[in-house]
C-alpha cells in the first residue's frame, strides 16, 4: 500500500504525522520501535505520498480514514504515536471510541486560542481585502504554512484548526501520554494543560530544550518515556 511503512514484529504501534509532514518525519521513531512492535507509519491523504485531496477533509474524514486504513491493514487496538496534527485525529478518534490502546501525543494541536481583538480585525480586514483584490490577501494574509497550501487543502486546513478539542477530550477514557518541548510555540504548555485538566488520569512529560518536534529534537529522551508508558 502508498504511503505506508511497516517494521518489525509484535504488538501493533501506529504513528501518525503532523501538518504538512509525513511518515518520515518518523524515522527515529521507526528505527526504535520497531525492535520490540510492528510499527506502522502511515502518510495522511493529501501527504506524502498519499494521493492529493479531491475535496477539503474535515477532522472527522481524517478520523474515518484512519480507522478503515487500520482495518485495511490488520491493525486492531495498537498503541499510538501521534505528532502535532496527528495529535488532533486521535483525539477525536478517542473521544468516539476505544481504536487505540495507549496514545502518546507529541506537541499535540487541538486546542483553539482565544481570538484576541488584534486578530479578529485582521480577519476582517482579509474578507474585506479579499472581496476586492483576492489575489492580494492570500498573498499577504494568513501564516506562512496556510500560504503554500492548494486550494483544496487550505479549505481543509480552515475547517481543521477552527475546531476546538475541548469538549472531545472530555470523552476520551484511553491512558494518554503527553509530551510536549520546554520551548514548544506551535502547541506551547498552557494549551496542553488544557487537555490534562479534560482527559482522566492523563499525564505529561517536558522535554527541555526541545520545541515543536520534540521527538526529534532529543529522540533518546522521547523513546525512554514512551518505553516507561508503555510497559
Amino acid at each position: 500500500m502508498k504511503g505506508v511503512v511497516q517494521k518489525g514484529e509484535g504488538k501493533d504501534l501506529l504513528l501518525l504525522h503532523g501538518y504538512l509532514s509525513s511518515k518520515e518525519s518518523f524515522y527515529p521513531q521507526i528505527a526504535y520501535f520497531s525492535k520490540f512492535y510492528r510499527v506502522t507509519a502511515v502518510d495522511f491523504p493529501g501527504f506524502g505520498e498519499n494521493a492529493p485531496l479531491s475535496s477539503p477533509y474535515s477532522l472527522d474524514d481524517y478520523c474515518r480514514w484512519t480507522k478503515e486504513t487500520m482495518q485495511s491493514l490488520g491493525i486492531f487496538f495498537p498503541h499510538v504515536i501521534a505528532h502535532s496534527f496527528g495529535g488532533r485525529v486521535a483525539i477525536k478518534c478517542l473521544s468516539r471510541e476505544n481504536l487505540f490502546d495507549k496514545a502518546v501525543l507529541c506537541g499535540c494541536a487541538g486546542i483553539v486560542k482565544k481570538r484576541t481583538l488584534a486578530y479578529r480585525a485582521k480577519v476582517r480586514a482579509y474578507r474585506i481585502c479579499r472581496k476586492i483584490a483576492p489575489s492580494f490577501a492570500e498573498k499577504r494574509f494568513g501564516s506562512e504554512e496556510y500560504r503554500t497550501l492548494s486550494p483544496v487543502m487550505r479549505e481543509s486546513y480552515k475547517k481543521i484548526v477552527n475546531e476546538d478539542l475541548r469538549v472531545a477530550a472530555e470523552s476520551v477514557s484511553r491512558p494518554v501520554l503527553f509530551i510536549n518541548g520546554e520551548k514548544d510555540e506551535e502547541t506551547p504548555l498552557v494549551c496542553i494543560r488544557e487537555y490534562l485538566s479534560r482527559i482522566k488520569g492523563s499525564e505529561l512529560r517536558v522535554l527541555k530544550d526541545c520545541g515543536h518536534f520534540a521527538h526529534l529534537d532529543d529522540p533518546l529522551a522521547f523513546h525512554l518515556a514512551v518505553e516507561e508508558f508503555f510497559s
